[in-house]
């Protein structure tokens, strides 16, 4: 019996549980969407981190975008500032990258910062005063008055 990782299926979203989502998510993985090595991290109830490696890359090689609920992280060295290198052993992979996440309702992009070759991208869970649960009072002994 083969067993089935449920790994792949938190890797592409942030801040849900939707069982649909995740496998549609998970159904349309590329095989290429493991470069470069990622962390998705939480925070609190409301808060996560993602952290993608980004080596030898800076500021201007990266590309960060929101639309639809789809956050886009995308990067690589720019062609023209390649340098004439010969390279005798290439260990740090500089190639050009696209990883997307499908971000829940009410999730923010907060801020982003590239440090050590790693970029931090900080999000946050804001509901809205009109989504967030209502608590109805019940009045014991007391029927409600029927307007005719």
């Amino acid at each position: 019996m083969t067993a089935f990782s449920m790994a792949p299926l938190f890797r592409q979203s942030v801040g849900f549980d939707r069982f649909n989502d995740l496998f549609e998510s998970a159904l349309r993985n590329d095989a290429g969407s493991s470069y470069p090595p990622y962390n998705v991290e939480k925070h609190g109830d409301d808060h996560y981190r993602i952290v993608v490696a980004a080596a030898g890359l800076q500021e201007s090689d990266l590309e960060l975008q929101v639309e639809r609920s789809v956050l886009t992280i995308s990067g690589g060295k720019r062609e023209n500032e390649a340098q004439n290198v010969a390279y005798l052993h290439q260990g740090i992979a500089q190639r050009a990258f696209k990883l997307s996440f499908r971000l829940a309702d009410h999730i923010e992009v907060r801020s982003a910062a590239l440090s050590n070759g790693l970029l931090n991208i900080d999000l946050e869970r804001v509901v809205p005063e009109e989504a967030k649960p209502k608590r109805i009072p019940i009045n014991a002994g007391e029927r409600p008055a029927l307007e005719s």
